[in-house]
């Protein structure tokens, strides 16, 4: 069965950077696009950055441009999103999603940003 399993969250002071990784089984992975989404306490669930099976092309929201960056490595059933300058309103539960074409999730990864 498909399976999503995010690791690699944490605290990390403003200004700072993490990479969280999704290890991905149960389909074939270089198929499809993947997504890392994030829902922060009190709000809806938000798309951060997706990128395509070969990873040609990638799509980030307004508000982590230039400051994240999404990769994948197919040999590794593995996306990565590597996360740079972090603000406070970063801190959020962090998922990885593929659609095959229904949804699938992992069970998140909690990124905090705090001093």
């Amino acid at each position: 069965q498909v399976q999503l399993v995010e690791s690699g969250g944490g605290l990390v002071q403003p200004g700072g950077s993490l990479r969280i990784s999704c290890a991905a089984s149960g389909f074939t992975f270089s198929d499809y696009t993947m997504r890392w989404y994030r829902q922060a306490p009190g709000k809806e669930r938000e798309l951060v950055a997706s990128i395509t099976s070969a990873g040609r092309y990638t799509v980030y929201a307004d508000s982590v441009k230039g400051r994240f960056t999404i990769s994948r490595d197919n040999a590794k059933n593995t996306v990565y999103l590597q996360m740079n300058s972090l603000k406070p309103e970063d801190t959020a539960v962090y998922y990885c999603n593929s659609r095959i074409p229904d949804d699938y999730w992992g069970q998140g990864t909690q990124v905090t940003v705090s001093s």
